[in-house]
């Protein structure tokens, strides 16, 4: 089995130190590729590496933006402090990670995935909030984009108040697609303290494949006289009592939910209802319009959950596997 790789963005703010404290609850096996990644977001001339842009900005002479060279400068040194710390307080947690780190001149979103498309992550984990002096006003800026771009699985971690090594309380929406069946699969896969629980919960949507569902969310129900099609109401339990199965089989307390309902704000009561410490759903659901719609759920939940929310992505086979398989 290939190892797992890992990639944390770590920024210094209190919630990137948050999701530092959230990794001891993200049942990650105890060997696997780290990456702590930095973005030092300052004005050089486009580069792609650390060292490059210090060669860029070393470079850099003319007196009016020599202001501008010294602010770079400091930038990048101070992520450079960022990701050294992050490392040290991740391997005295985790002596068996193998921990890298790397700093990239850009944007936050988007120095993230530079990097998660160059190093190929099986999971991006960051905070839900950054540095920004503009507080509220770009709350989840950066991990909505991380989120929404991304080509695999993210983590959005938060703060709670919680004993270390103490069970889990995990919530996990189930809606019979191959993301959400991803989704069980990676639960299933991880480490969990003794006496850890899920809630496997499934959201009958009869109007989903019609509705935009940031209108069911503000109405937090669906309109009255739309019924649910007992088939796929069957089918909605059959996926449940399957993950409940698997979950169990892995060492997990399992019950099962089945309702009516919109899924973000089925999701979102449920887990203030557990004080589940983080929510686990599939990237993809059943939608019309997948493509113009994907993420509009798990983009809820991440934006609004008061715990952590892990957003697993299907892997993509490749191009070349497929046509070797007959497209199968």
């Amino acid at each position: 089995m290939d190892t797992k790789k890992v990639l944390f963005a770590y920024d210094g703010s209190a919630c990137a130190n948050d999701a530092l404290e959230d990794l001891k609850r993200a049942g990650l096996p105890s060997e696997l590729d780290l990456l702590v990644v930095s973005v030092a977001e300052v004005w050089v001339l486009e580069t792609e590496e650390e060292e490059d842009a210090d060669a860029v900005i070393t470079g850099v002479g003319e007196p009016h933006i020599v202001a501008i060279s010294n602010h770079a400068k400091e930038g990048l040194e101070q992520a450079r402090i960022f990701v050294q710390h992050a490392a040290a307080t991740i391997r005295e947690s985790f002596p068996g990670w193998n921990v890298e780190t790397r700093v990239y001149p850009n944007s936050p979103a988007w120095g993230v995935l530079h990097a998660a498309e160059k190093w190929k992550p099986d999971l991006i984990v960051l905070g839900s909030h950054g540095r920004s002096a503009l507080g509220r006003v770009v709350i989840g800026s950066v991990s909505q984009k991380v989120l929404s771009e991304a080509l695999c699985s993210v983590r959005i971690a938060r703060h709670r108040d919680v004993v270390e090594g103490s069970p889990v309380r995990l919530l996990v929406g189930v809606d019979g697609t191959p993301d959400s069946g991803a989704a069980i699969n990676e639960l299933a896969s991880r480490a969990w303290p003794s006496g850890s629980s899920v809630m496997v919960l499934s959201a009958i949507s009869p109007i989903g494949l019609y509705v935009d569902p940031a209108f069911a969310y503000d109405l937090g129900r669906w309109p009255e006289g739309l019924e649910g099609d007992a088939r796929h109401w069957e089918r909605m339990e059959q996926a449940a009592n399957d993950a409940a199965v698997k979950l169990r089989d892995a060492g997990l307390l399992v019950d099962t939910m089945v309702c009516d309902g919109a899924p973000a704000p089925m999701l979102l009561k449920e887990a203030e209802r557990l004080g589940a410490d983080c929510i686990f759903l599939g990237a993809r659901g059943h939608r019309f319009m997948e493509r113009f719609l994907l993420g509009s759920v798990s983009s809820a939940v991440a934006t609004r959950a008061g715990c952590s929310v892990e957003v697993i992505r299907t892997p993509k086979v490749p191009a070349d596997k497929t046509a070797a398989d007959g497209g199968n």
